[in-house]
C-alpha cells in the first residue's frame, strides 16, 4: 500500500508553529556570559545521547533535549562559534561569513553560495549572475546565466571547477571563469563533487541521480526512484552517496547498492540527513506531530528530541561539534560529544535578516 500524505503536510506543520515561534522571540532572554560556556543542566543529557552516535556504538541513550521550545540559558546572540573555522550562511538576508570569534561580514544579496576548496574564496549567485569573490566581498569575476543556483566548487590550489544549475541545465566552469559548458540537464537540486582527486560529480536529473566523471564524460552511476531528491551528499572518503528525500532516504555505494535506507511511517517525514565526518554513519532529522528528533540511520537509535522544527544538521570541520538549527526557537544548538557539552545561540534571524541556511562550516578544527 502506498503511504498517504496530506497535501502540503510539511508546510502545515511549519505554519502551526508560527504562533509558538512569535511568543518565544517576544520573551525577555536570560543573559549567559561567555565564561559560562559549559554543559547546561539539561544539555548534558542531550550531549550524552549524541555521544552514543558520534563515538563507538553501544552507549545509546534516548533523552529529550527540552520539552519547551529552545535551549534554556542560550547565549542571547551568536557571540562565538565553539570551534575554529569559518561558517558560510545564506538566506533571505543575503550571504554572510561568520568567524570563530562571532564576527560577521555580509558579502551581499546573494541567494546561494559555496566555499572554494580551501575556504579562500566564495562563489555565489544573485539574479542572473554567478560571481566569485573574496572574504571581504570584492568581486573577482562574474558570469551572466539564466537564474544560476547551487554553485559547488572543487579542486586543488591550481586547478578548480565550479558546477552550478542554470535554466534547467548543469554547467561546469573553471575557477577563473573560463570554459563554461553544459554537462547535462539537471533538476533544481544542488550538485556535489566527490571528495578526492579528479572531478566526479553527483547531480539529479528528474528523479534520477547520476554520478559522472566530468573530465572524461563517463557516467559512473545512475539510480532512479519516483521522487526527486532534495539533497545529495558524499561521505568523507567518497565511497558512499547519500540521496535525501523526505519520505525515502537512501545511501548508495559506487556499485549502486543500497547500504542504508530510511522510509518514515505515515505520520512522519525527514527534514535533513548528513554523514558524520570521517565515518559512514548518518544522522537524520525526523519530524512527527509537533516535534523533531535526531536519530542515527545506521544504528536505528533515537539521539534526542525537541519541540517544534529542527531544520539542519551541520558538523564542524573536525567533526567534534554538531550544529542543530532550530527555527521554531530561533536558535542554533551546538553539541559536542567528548567531553560532553552543549550550548545555544538565540535570536539568529535578528542577526542575519531572517533565519538562514548554513551552507557549510569549513577550514579549521
Amino acid at each position: 500500500m502506498k503511504d498517504f500524505r496530506a497535501p502540503n503536510e510539511e508546510q502545515t506543520v511549519e505554519r502551526s508553529w508560527q504562533v509558538v515561534r512569535a511568543a518565544y522571540e517576544a520573551r525577555e532572554p536570560v543573559a549567559w556570559p561567555r565564561r559560562h560556556w559549559r554543559p547546561l543542566a539539561v544539555g548534558a543529557l542531550a550531549a550524552a545521547a549524541v555521544a552514543a552516535v558520534l563515538s563507538p556504538p553501544g552507549r545509546s541513550v534516548v533523552n529529550s533535549l527540552r520539552k519547551a521550545v529552545g535551549v534554556e540559558h542560550a547565549e542571547t546572540s551568536l557571540f562565538s562559534l565553539p570551534a575554529r573555522g569559518l561558517m558560510l550562511v545564506s538566506g533571505r538576508g543575503g550571504t554572510w561569513i561568520v568567524r570563530a570569534d562571532g564576527s560577521r561580514r555580509r558579502l551581499g544579496d546573494y541567494q546561494t553560495a559555496t566555499w572554494s576548496p580551501h575556504g579562500i574564496f566564495v562563489a555565489a549567485t544573485h539574479g542572473n549572475e554567478l560571481a566569485t569573490l573574496d572574504q571581504k566581498g570584492n568581486v573577482h569575476w562574474t558570469l551572466s546565466r539564466r537564474s544560476p543556483r547551487f554553485p559547488a566548487w572543487a579542486g586543488s590550489f591550481t586547478d578548480t571547477r565550479i558546477a552550478y544549475v542554470a535554466g534547467g541545465k548543469l554547467h561546469v566552469v573553471a575557477g577563473d571563469g573560463t570554459g563554461d559548458r553544459v554537462i547535462d540537464r539537471s533538476a533544481f537540486v544542488a550538485p556535489v563533487w566527490r571528495p578526492g582527486p579528479g572531478f566526479v560529480l553527483a547531480y539529479a536529473r528528474g528523479s534520477a541521480v547520476i554520478v559522472r566523471d566530468v573530465g572524461t564524460g563517463a557516467e559512473l552511476l545512475r539510480r532512479s526512484s519516483g521522487m526527486r531528491p532534495r539533497k545529495l551528499e558524499w561521505s568523507s572518503d567518497g565511497k558512499l552517496l547519500l540521496v535525501f528525500k523526505p519520505y525515502a532516504t537512501r545511501v548508495y555505494d559506487m556499485r549502486g547498492r543500497i547500504v542504508a535506507q530510511d522510509d518514515p511511517s505515515d505520520a512522519t517525514f525527514d527534514r535533513d540527513a548528513t554523514f558524520v565526518p570521517g565515518t559512514h554513519r548518518v544522522l537524520a532529522i525526523r519530524a512527527a506531530g509537533g516535534g523533531s528528533q535526531v536519530f542515527s540511520l545506521f544504528e536505528g537509535r533515537s539521539v534526542f528530541r525537541g519541540t517544534g522544527v529542527f531544520r539542519q544538521l551541520v558538523f564542524s570541520p573536525s567533526g567534534h561539534w554538531l550544529v542543530i538549527t532550530w527555527p521554531t526557537a530561533n536558535q542554533w544548538v551546538f553539541v559536542r560529544s567528548h567531553p560532553r557539552k552543549i550550548g545555544g545561540a538565540a535570536r539568529i534571524s535578528n542577526q542575519f535578516g531572517g533565519y538562514p541556511r548554513i551552507v557549510s562550516w569549513c577550514c579549521g578544527g
